[in-house]
């Protein structure tokens, strides 16, 4: 038997015990969905923490320049 032939056949036997038992197939599905959700939300939590952090360096570059302006007393 070579390759394809052993691929088509793996291949149509897993199509046949999805067949068979279809909640099986619900749940690979709702696998498959939960991974992608996962990865989006990550995804945006990522984004979200890059924001907060530029908006800490240039809140903190703003306060250091608003105290180099002062002018301490002698």
């Amino acid at each position: 038997m070579n390759i394809p032939e052993e691929v088509g056949s793996t291949t149509r036997s897993i199509i046949d015990a999805l067949k068979s038992q279809p909640a099986t197939l619900a749940l690979i599905v709702a696998n498959v969905a939960m991974l992608i959700f996962v990865f989006y939300a990550m995804a945006k939590a990522a984004e979200f923490r890059d924001t907060m952090i530029k908006g800490q360096f240039e809140y903190q570059k703003h306060v250091t320049e608003l105290l180099s302006k002062c002018v301490v007393p002698p």
